[in-house]
């Protein structure tokens, strides 16, 4: 359990605060639970030490090796989870909110570790396609990403202690960073009892995480620009972080994640008794009430057809009355409460000003039960329903937000209205659009996609796996424009690019070849004895070449290509209907060219290739008629890596080769690039 004094880990070490510690809170009960407090830390050794002694390691590590790093975090801690949740009820979260935080965080580790097989065995990533540069093609141009040489600072928010520091932690360190923690004051607690487990793991390199407890003033103050700086939290507090003169001056990345007046939006055809009006219900009751409501992405506004308004009022009224409030412990309860007292009176004043332009529908009073603690112990609050008669004149509905179970319903005349409705929110993290007619959908999309990070099309078939409107996916961006802050975070690779330096370089393609690791073409081309499909992975080299014998195309072979294939479209064996085409006479089908090419440069006799796996990239690039001579340069383009899955598994890895067919006069009548599998000489 938290102990009574909350440590920093820094410089390698556990180090206690000074007798000044803000106090934590039990938010069922009250009580004491621990103190915390980053007075007196010296900001500008501990940055240098993650650059130094995090950032070095880390940076000569592949995204492989980073991705198996990870993975074996996420499998030790997700054989520990169990501990966390006893802590996590004392933030007010019940079983299910805490699943969200505790095993959502560890999942997206897990979606991170596997991602590494999206990217090169390389510490580098090339991207892109190579740029031609010169007439005669000894001059090109390409894209690589290389990790920063700073540390990432994390400021996360007080409602998700482990979401909220394992989703940043599993881009950064993929992408090659070290980090520095600054969890809330208020639930630090849970996320120092992880960061405890992790540190004594010794899974991650030393230097690679560090933890500041406490409000953290001072730490952005000595920040350069190959650091980088990730918020969550309320948009008033990342303006003003987002401005400080280090940040500026030095250009520091500013990722902001701000909280936002999210829209669920119910379209014109779902009215009651059909499918989609009762999911909508559920969801919108679903985002009121989980973690009580104190989530970025929860619905704030819920956007109706004029004529629906009771009856959305009525159903989702029915629905909150089912909602038991309490102690997170007892099975029953599926409400806990605000993080703390001092969140409750900031929420009361937000209804309270709310209340002021709309009607108070549902909840609001102190009249409801709690089960299982003492209510004027604990911060807790009913789920609150207000309605907004006049939306466009009332607009505090589109400014204020009342970070807790608090929701109001607003009427549209049609579905123009709905959309300017939803966009009142001034940029949003996520939208929800309920309907079951694709041509609403992508109205939606179109006129509303600009001002939303994210969008839901919810109807009967997405609901049955729906994950919902409140959860931000590992895979996909989770950030909003406006409001929201301007960010994103994870999605994918394109959050791992956030923490690397893109460079554009440029030479000789030989030189970009031997600089990436990849092919480039127009490079050195290496001729040697023995054929590539004799070689095992480890003896490829990369622009190593075959270049086969020639063959020279006949009537025949387009004709038996057809029979064989099935594929008698017209330009390949009617000679008379190709006046008007591009064609001047038959033409040898596309992948005759590519089946051909296989059997010149393919060596039939067992070796170390294993199979085929595929196919990437493959053009025609100029018709071949009969009497045309073609021939094939096969060269190893790229290797990448494969993990064995088990001990019975034969060690492997992908070999892409690019396939380059040309005719008599040396032009390219054909490209590709194959993927084969090949063994290993080490089995270990």
């Amino acid at each position: 359990m938290p102990t009574k004094n909350q440590e920093n880990y820094i410089l390698g070490r556990w180090k206690k605060h000074g007798p000044n510690g803000i106090v934590q809170r039990d938010a069922i009960n009250g009580k004491v639970i621990s103190t915390c407090s980053s007075e007196g830390l010296d900001f500008d050794a501990i940055l240098e030490y993650g650059r130094t002694v995090g950032g070095t390691p880390l940076r000569k590590m592949t995204f492989h090796e980073r991705g198996r790093m990870i993975k074996a975090l996420a499998l030790h801690l997700f054989n520990i989870k169990k501990k966390y949740y006893p802590i996590s009820y004392k933030t007010g979260a019940t079983y299910s909110d805490s699943w969200v935080d505790i095993d959502g965080g560890i999942g997206t580790l897990f979606a991170y570790a596997s991602l590494r097989r999206k990217f090169p065995n390389e510490p580098f990533y090339v991207e892109g396609e190579t740029i031609a540069l010169s007439k005669e093609g000894t001059f090109i141009g390409h894209h690589i990403l290389t990790p920063r040489q700073g540390v990432a600072i994390h400021i996360n928010a007080f409602n998700f202690p482990i979401w909220g520091m394992l989703e940043k932690l599993a881009v950064n360190l993929l992408a090659g960073m070290p980090a520095i923690v600054k969890p809330s004051e208020v639930t630090s607690f849970l996320t120092y009892e992880m960061v405890k487990d992790i540190i004594k793991s010794k899974i991650l390199p030393e230097g690679t995480l560090q933890l500041v407890s406490g409000q953290g003033i001072g730490i952005l103050d000595k920040v350069n620009s190959q650091d980088v700086i990730t918020f969550t939290g309320s948009a008033s507090t990342g303006k003003k972080l987002k401005t400080l003169k280090p940040i500026v001056e030095n250009a520091v990345p500013f990722n902001m994640e701000a909280d936002s007046l999210n829209a669920a939006v119910l379209g014109p055809d779902c009215i009651p008794g059909t499918p989609e009006f009762n999911i909508f219900i559920k969801e919108v009751r679903r985002e009121m009430t989980t973690k009580c409501g104190q989530k970025c992405t929860a619905i704030r506004r819920i956007i109706v057809p004029e004529n629906l308004v009771d009856d959305v009022q009525k159903a989702l009224a029915a629905q909150l009355k089912k909602t038991v409030i309490g102690n997170p412990s007892s099975k029953e309860v599926r409400m806990g409460s605000l993080v703390s007292m001092e969140q409750l009176d900031e929420v009361q004043d937000k209804i309270e000003i709310l209340g002021k332009q709309s009607e108070l529908v549902y909840g609001g009073s102190n009249r409801f039960k709690v089960v299982g603690a003492t209510k004027s112990k604990g911060a807790f609050l009913a789920p609150t329903l207000f309605v907004n008669e006049k939306p466009f004149k009332y607009t505090k509905t589109h400014t204020v937000e009342a970070f807790g179970p608090v929701s109001t319903i607003m009427p549209y005349k049609d579905f123009e209205e709905a959309i300017a409705l939803a966009n009142m929110g001034k940029g949003s993290l996520v939208s929800t659009i309920c309907t079951a007619d694709p041509k609403i959908a992508k109205d939606y999309m179109l006129n509303a996609g600009s001002f939303h990070g994210r969008i839901l099309f919810l109807d009967e078939a997405a609901s049955k796996e729906s994950t919902g409107h409140g959860s931000p996916m590992p895979m996909l961006s989770h950030g909003g424009p406006g409001r929201a802050g301007g960010g994103s975070e994870m999605g994918g690779k394109v959050g791992v690019k956030h923490y690397m330096q893109r460079t554009a370089i440029q030479g000789h393609p030989t030189m970009i070849s031997k600089i990436t690791n990849q092919y480039q073409i127009g490079g050195e081309q290496i001729e040697k004895p023995v054929h590539v499909f004799r070689k095992h992975f480890e003896e490829l080299e990369i622009g190593e070449t075959v270049i086969t014998a020639k063959h020279t195309v006949t009537e025949s072979d387009i004709s038996n290509f057809a029979n064989v294939s099935g594929d008698n479209f017209y330009a390949h064996v009617d000679a008379t209907s190709l006046d008007g085409t591009i064609f001047e006479q038959r033409v040898a089908h596309g992948y005759f060219i590519l089946s051909k090419a296989a059997g010149l440069f393919v060596d039939p006799k067992k070796g170390p290739v294993l199979l085929n796996y595929g196919i990437d990239e493959c053009r025609f690039t100029k018709p071949v008629y009969p009497g045309m001579t073609i021939g094939v340069k096969l060269t190893v383009k790229e290797k990448v890596d494969q993990e064995k899955r088990d001990e019975e598994d034969i060690a492997k890895g992908i070999v892409k080769f690019q396939v380059e067919v040309y005719d008599e006069t040396d032009e390219t009548v054909a490209m590709a690039t194959i993927l084969t599998m090949v063994k290993k000489i080490d089995q270990g």
